[in-house]
């Protein structure tokens, strides 16, 4: 049976509640649509329940400052959980590569996770990703990421943040491993370009727009058949990443 919470230290337990709150409005798999929001709340507040009682909290009253501490925790969530969102933003953007050079630009699919426009490909890569993150328990590598945050990121303590550049080379290097992740495709689609730019040029009575779409379509598949092996050892690399990536938010955030 649950002990109930100590007035005074009721404070500290909403910060709780809202750093988790914060952080499973962004984070992957926890954020999805098709998860009922009373499932969400109630997760967030079991977790954060567990916290108040694993943790050294401490004693703050309802001032000025602690409206303060609310929306630092709050903002502390959601880029925790942003960053986390990262490795799949970079796989959609890697499939949005490929289905430009393929001509699937047009077909975008609805994401039922997210509710955004998907592309085909990226929708594929973003499948295969989730399984894998599943698979390794990297849900339970995101929660307790969450559980290391309250070490180095105090509750009482505002945090100090001077490094804009540390989130503008994180966002960088996402674009990056996506050309990265897209670049075996589109490398090969280029130089299938280049082959029917000169059968146009040497047989002008081959129609190459007619035959060329078909001819991109198979190429594309017949590289992705191949490249598929390699692509789970990627998403691990991008899954160390941004795990990495949360690590160093967490120190820079507590001013180390």
């Amino acid at each position: 049976m649950f002990e109930l919470i100590d007035i005074n230290r009721l404070p500290a337990f909403i910060l709780i509640l809202v750093r988790v709150t914060a952080f499973f409005a962004t984070v992957p798999i926890f954020s999805y649509r098709n998860i009922p929001a009373q499932l969400r709340i109630g997760i967030a507040v079991f977790l954060a329940w567990i916290m108040f009682y694993t943790l050294e909290v401490p004693t703050l009253a309802f001032d000025g400052m602690y409206v303060l501490l609310i929306m630092k925790e709050a903002i502390i969530g959601l880029l925790l959980g942003l960053f986390a969102y990262m490795i799949l933003a970079a796989i959609q953007i890697a499939g949005g590569f490929i289905d430009f050079q393929m001509g699937f630009a047009i077909a975008n699919v609805v994401d039922p996770q997210t509710g955004a426009q998907s592309p085909l490909i990226g929708q594929y890569f973003y499948t295969i990703a989730i399984l894998f993150l599943l698979t390794v328990n990297g849900h339970h590598l995101l929660l307790n990421g969450l559980m290391y945050s309250f070490t180095e990121l105090p509750l009482d303590h505002l945090f100090h943040f001077s490094n804009i550049d540390f989130i503008l080379r994180t966002f960088s290097q996402m674009f990056l491993m996506a050309f990265q992740l897209s670049i075996p495709v589109v490398g090969c689609l280029f130089l299938v370009d280049v082959a029917l730019g000169i059968i146009a040029r040497t047989v002008p009575q081959l129609n190459v727009f007619v035959v060329g779409l078909p001819l991109k379509i198979l190429v594309a598949f017949a590289v992705l058949l191949i490249f598929v092996t390699f692509y789970i050892a990627v998403v691990q690399q991008l899954f160390l990443f941004t795990l990495e990536a949360i690590e160093s938010l967490i120190h820079i955030f507590g001013g180390a």
